[in-house]
């Protein structure tokens, strides 16, 4: 700190130490100065009236082009390349970055950095050096302010995240024209470029800034993306410049580009974007109180139905009518009707009541065992499909088409019912395992995050939305998601296991009531031995009730002599 700058150091000494201590490492209180290497982190604390020159001294003559980039978690940070910013020589943003083009002889590059907010804002600053055959990123920029804009520029829902970029130039000597972006197609020109995109996810649970700052360094060079990101697509020149990803609330990511030079084998990288696609303000409780109810309540049914469900027949009926019926009623008052998202859950609670009743009400009447093994089946089914298309398999560009995807979906979800259309009771006992034991992770999804819970929502993203088929779907997998599955496996192989054990020797299914009590009044009609064939009237019978139930309203009377001895 310089004499300008003791005063906020000694203010934020005290504040700081501590927090220095659990960061490891070391922060630049802005103060005015800031001295950089190229391909070196450095923590800076901005705040709006002070603004930070970060300078880069003694580069290298054969470094033609130098990216300087800042990030901050939540507070956006001004970059320019002037003490007074304009939009085309600055930028604004958490992730934000310049390029700057080398002249001849230049040694020395400088940039100044503030923040928007009053308070202290922590960020971390790297410049990034390229040579005369790297790839430009951003160098054919025709969208955006900055005549070379090296950002990805990021939106997000609560379905799905936007990233896109303005497309790279060639690389070229100091000095020298930079190549067309226009004149050709060929070889040797920008149309020779790739494009990969990359995703990297941060730890689950933890959105602490310097979590954030130690992460990002390894989105930020070529290598460093190569070693941690995962690769979830390449482009070309001729495709759009704008990727589509599931939103995942909560949950830290970064994405980042790195362009490719296939002529001469060289690369550059954009500037990393992160987000947490949802405000911090929102983040204190992720989840709805209805949602916890109503998926807790769910899971208890779902855990004896796990155990139980085959033994108390009707209730894993009820469990499964449930689960199918409310699942359609979500569906179709979300397409149809605007209502708030609350009082379309309560909705589909009724309905979800009043279908697992019916179904229990038609085996009851009907004693359709078949009828009532496709509806436990297609749940099943369904959960299946929806598993299989939450794999890598769903990422691929054939699914990207709407027809094909619905119908191999729909084929690979009715493979189950058919497959143990001979053995109906092992299709209901794996049933109440597998879709029992998977209600208790939707349940745990509700207090701590678990990519496990996107295995059905991903798919109810899908029917609700649209243009849902152009997202990539790439969830992280982690300490809490092993733990999770673990769960979910153990739980599902024990209640599967239990119950094809208790069962083995019990008939697979009980017979119907109703068939059950037209025998029994066929009997009673015939046999007449049987004392409840002759039965009396029924107004004689109403009248021996109610002189029952006049009976233990009257004082009971004394026993013995009730009057006096004669004398």
């Amino acid at each position: 700190c310089d004499k300008r700058g003791l005063s906020v150091c000694a203010a934020l000494a005290s504040s700081l130490n501590k927090t220095k201590q659990k960061r490891g490492s070391l922060i630049f209180l802005a103060a005015g100065l800031l001295e950089l290497s190229l391909g070196k982190f450095r923590n800076v604390l901005l705040n709006q009236t002070t603004s930070v020159e970060a300078v880069i001294r003694n580069i290298a003559s054969n470094v033609t082009v130098v990216i300087f980039q800042v990030h901050a978690q939540q507070n956006n940070v001004v970059i320019s390349f002037d003490k007074n910013p304009s939009a085309n020589t600055s930028g604004t943003g958490v992730d934000k970055g310049l390029v700057s083009i080398l002249r001849p002889q230049q040694t020395v590059c400088t940039w100044y950095l503030h923040s928007l907010d009053t308070n202290h804002v922590l960020s971390t600053a790297i410049s990034i050096p390229y040579l005369e055959k790297d790839p430009v990123p951003g160098g054919c920029n025709l969208e955006f302010d900055l005549e070379v804009d090296p950002n990805i520029y990021l939106d997000y829902t609560l379905v799905d995240v936007h990233i896109k970029f303005a497309p790279a130039n060639l690389g070229y000597a100091r000095g020298a024209n930079a190549p067309s972006c226009d004149s050709g197609t060929g070889q040797n020109s920008r149309w020779r470029l790739r494009y990969d995109v990359y995703q990297y996810f941060l730890p689950e649970n933890d959105l602490s800034e310097m979590v954030l700052m130690n992460h990002i360094r390894k989105m930020a060079e070529v290598d460093s993306i190569k070693a941690n990101g995962i690769k979830v697509l390449s482009l070309t020149t001729d495709d759009k410049t704008n990727v589509y990803f599931s939103s995942l609330p909560g949950q830290g990511v970064i994405y980042n580009v790195i362009v490719w030079d296939p002529l001469w084998n060289t690369s550059a990288a954009y500037v990393p974007v992160h987000t947490y696609a949802c405000s911090f303000a929102d983040l204190v409780d992720n989840c709805k109180l209805s949602t916890k109810i109503f998926f807790t309540a769910l899971a208890v049914l779902g855990l004896f139905t796990c155990f139980f469900g085959h033994r108390f027949w009707k209730t894993d009926l009820f469990f499964m009518g449930f689960i199918f019926t409310g699942f359609f009623f979500f569906v179709f008052i979300t397409r149809v009707t605007g209502l708030d998202y609350d009082v379309r859950l309560i909705l589909t609670a009724v309905a979800g009541i009043i279908g697992g009743l019916l179904l229990v009400a038609a085996w009851w009447r009907f004693g359709s065992v078949l009828l009532c093994m496709l509806i436990i089946g297609l749940v099943l089914g369904f959960l299946f499909s929806s598993a299989v298309f939450f794999t890598p398999l769903g990422d691929y560009k054939v699914f990207r088409d709407d027809v094909v995807f619905w119908v191999t979906f729909s084929c690979v979800a009715l493979m189950i019912p058919v497959l143990f259309f001979g053995c109906p009771r092992t299709l209901n006992i794996l049933a109440c395992g597998v879709v029992g034991s998977y209600s208790v992770v939707l349940a745990v999804a509700c207090y701590v995050f678990t990519s496990l819970a996107y295995v059905t929502l991903e798919l109810l993203r899908r029917i609700l939305n649209d243009s849902f088929n152009r997202a990539y779907t790439h969830v992280p997998f982690q300490t809490n998601d092993f733990i999770v599955l673990a769960v979910w496996a153990m739980l599902a192989l024990t209640g599967v296991t239990v119950q094809l054990r208790r069962e083995r020797s019990e008939v697979p299914f009980p017979p119907p009531p109703y068939l059950l009590w037209k025998r029994e009044r066929e009997r009673r009609s015939t046999n007449v031995l049987d004392p409840s064939h002759h039965r009396p009237p029924l107004r004689e019978r109403i009248h021996s009730k109610l002189l029952q139930i006049r009976e233990v309203f009257q004082k009971e009377q004394p026993a013995g002599e009730r009057t006096p001895l004669l004398l």
